[in-house]
């Protein structure tokens, strides 16, 4: 399943959500963090990356998304959901 992002912004509490569905590669993490960054620079919040509706993340857009996080101070959320959904996966095979 292709990537698709979402960008939501709530001017209210100053934060802009990008909501990420489908697969993430180490491509679309380098894309969610330049968004990021245009969003951030153009609106001034705080920016949260929102999992819940990921499928498949590879190790290389996970190092990315966790330089993110370190680096920049955005908020990554969801990431729960996806790591239960891959625990139940697995245990039906």
């Amino acid at each position: 399943m292709a990537t698709q992002i979402t960008q939501i912004d709530h001017p209210e509490s100053r934060r802009t959500v990008l909501r990420v569905e489908g697969d993430m590669l180490s491509d679309d993490a380098l894309l969610i963090e330049k968004i990021a960054s245009a969003a951030s620079a153009e609106t001034g919040h705080n920016i949260t990356i929102d999992l819940a509706d990921l499928d498949f993340m590879d190790s290389d857009a996970a190092s990315v998304l966790r330089q993110l996080k370190e680096k920049k101070g955005y908020e990554i959320d969801g990431v729960e959901i996806f790591l239960q959904t891959a625990v139940n996966m697995a245990e039906r095979s």
